[in-house]
């Protein structure tokens, strides 16, 4: 019996000594998570997560507050689903450098951001927006600069080809706060994503600030529409390099913003210096619609120009339409201008329409360089056409029921892809659409105040 007790003693001393030798195994720390609380078919959705994470379109979902996905996780998203920005809150999805969105709808059943509010009730800035960051090349002097809007999350990299997933068949509605004076979240933000990433098909309506903002990267994209915007339409900034061909604006006459509303604005960065990469998007087939629907058409004086490129912007232009504005084109300082007079800031096959002649071509107050010999020089096929009834496109105008997007003859023909690479498909008309072809049917939406969600 004292034989078996002593085995006893001794088989336990050797078990703690083992279990004590285990202490320093390494502590596996619990993954963030969405916090997630379900009520009547809507997942109220807040916080972070470092996990993958599907949103089904057999419910509804509310964002709280910033919502971050974090660098190795994917948010998956099913054609079909609703999600509902909480306005008290100034949600905003925020897709961190190294995560992924894979928000792939279709044109039967797009996915849609929109806001919480009732019928009725809705309004720009009703939430914050969609920020993608990535790892794409930037001008700024970091690769960890901080992305606008309050989010404090860096962007930027030396991957040009950074996959931040996919944005397809996405309506993004009511989005769009100034967090702070000059630093605003906008409808989709994208800081230096990656051409990896596939973005096309996407609708920003009623944005409090612009529609579509890029700070540098490299994405290509298509198929873009800013509708009712209340600043500017399309803003390219700090080396941005992608690819846009097919994008439509549309304005509303009586909403601008006090910084003046325009359909391009692009810079080189803040200051306008000779960092790379430079801002050298490259985009065709782009259909903006101003305020001025004809000469007589009454509209906020905040609206300012079709295209204010500035700051030592390259950006390229090609067979584009840009009707209805106030000022046409803004060449803003000399070294914008010397890189038009270089070749390296294109502007070709491509009408200006609606715009007095005194508005159409213009540079700052106080310069001699004369837009308009530019503009109008040999081989660029540039017009500046006095009325917009001459081109067809009253439709395009339309207030009060769907936009009509055919076209006149006028341009129907004279759109050019020489030199251009070979993201672009080649066509013959000038602006977004062909005439009777209309690629926002099925999927977009402009009436989302009177939306059932």
């Amino acid at each position: 019996m004292k034989k078996l007790q002593r085995l006893a003693l001794l088989f336990s001393v050797v078990f703690a000594t083992y279990a004590c030798g285990n202490d320093d195994d390494p502590v596996v720390t619990p993954k963030e998570q969405f916090t997630m609380a379900e009520s009547n078919g809507v997942a109220t959705v807040e916080g972070s997560t470092e996990d993958n994470v599907t949103f089904s379109a057999s419910k509804k979902y509310l964002l709280k507050g910033f919502v971050y996905v974090k660098s190795g996780a994917t948010l998956t998203i099913e054609p079909g689903t609703i999600i509902k920005g909480d306005k008290a809150s100034m949600a905003t999805l925020i897709i961190e450098r190294g995560a992924k969105i894979m928000a792939q709808g279709t044109a039967q059943s797009p996915i849609v951001f929109t806001s919480n509010q009732a019928v009725g009730s809705r309004a720009a800035g009703d939430w914050g927006g969609i920020i993608i960051l990535g790892a794409a090349p930037t001008n700024l002097p970091s690769d960890n600069a901080k992305i606008e809007g309050g989010v404090d999350r860096p962007y930027g990299g030396t991957n040009a080809t950074d996959n931040s997933g996919v944005l397809s068949y996405v309506r993004i509605e009511f989005p769009g706060i100034a967090f702070q004076p000059d630093n605003e979240i906008n409808g989709l933000t994208l800081g230096g994503v990656g051409s990896g990433t596939k973005i096309d098909h996407v609708q920003v309506s009623f944005c409090g600030d612009d529609s579509f903002e890029m700070f540098g990267g490299t994405v290509n994209m298509t198929h873009l529409i800013a509708y009712k915007t209340v600043d500017d339409m399309f803003d390219t900034d700090n080396g941005f390099s992608g690819n846009v061909q097919y994008a439509l604006g549309i304005s509303d006459p009586n909403v601008a913003d006090a910084s003046k509303s325009n359909g391009f604005e692009s810079d080189g960065d803040a200051q306008g210096s000779d960092n790379t990469p430079k801002t050298s998007a490259v985009f065709s087939n782009v259909s903006l619609f101003g305020p001025k629907a004809t000469g007589s058409t009454t509209f906020n004086n905040n609206f300012g120009r079709a295209m204010h490129i500035r700051r030592n912007s390259n950006i390229s232009v090609h067979n584009s339409l840009f009707a209805g504005w106030p000022v046409g084109l803004l060449l803003d300082g000399t070294k914008t201008q010397a890189n038009a007079t270089a070749g390296t800031l294109k502007i070709q096959n491509t009408i200006i329409s609606g715009t007095s002649s005194a508005s159409a071509l213009t540079v700052e107050s106080g310069s001699s360089y004369d837009a308009a010999a530019w503009f109008n020089a040999s081989g660029k096929n540039n017009m500046v056409v006095a009325d917009n009834s001459t081109l067809g496109i009253a439709g395009s105008f339309n207030q009060t029921t769907r936009p009509d997007f055919s076209i006149g003859t006028q341009l129907q023909t004279g759109a050019s892809f020489t030199g251009m690479n070979s993201f672009f498909t080649n066509s013959t008309y000038i602006g977004a659409f062909a005439n009777g072809q209309d690629w926002t049917a099925g999927w977009a939406n402009f009436d989302p105040k009177a939306a059932t969600y």
